[in-house]
């Protein structure tokens, strides 16, 4: 079957917004849902912004930790190129998990992101 529309929910995990510091994303609650992949969409870089995104999980939608490279596939470069789209899954058994986007230096970068939740215990997907 063709049809992915119904078997997978896409949620905001980074409103789309120019950054000038360090920001966390949405809590995703994976609950109900099997797998999930982040999609990260950059647009202009300011003032040379040295800006990076690392996948955090955690188990109450509150606290968060770094999630190990064994959890992680896809990778991301430690400095964002403008005008980019960068894909990262999560393969881990916490409930919950994030993007948190680092800042090394510079101004700012334009940066969202989307999570994309798969394999869905019940369908179709509303």
């Amino acid at each position: 079957m063709r049809d992915l529309v119904h078997n997978i929910s896409a949620v905001p995990a980074l409103a789309p917004a120019v950054q000038a510091a360090a920001a966390d994303g949405a809590a995703i609650d994976l609950r109900g849902f099997n797998r999930v992949a982040f999609v990260v969409n950059t647009g202009a870089i300011v003032g040379a912004g040295d800006f990076g995104v690392k996948l955090q999980e955690g188990d109450d939608g509150v606290t968060f930790a770094d999630a190990a490279a064994a959890v992680v596939q896809g990778s991301v470069p430690a400095t964002l190129a403008a005008a980019s789209t960068y894909k990262l899954g999560y393969v881990g058994f916490k409930r919950f998990a994030r993007l948190s986007l680092t800042k090394a230096g510079g101004t700012s970068l334009a940066i969202g992101a989307v999570a994309v939740l798969a394999d869905p215990a019940t369908v179709p997907v509303s």
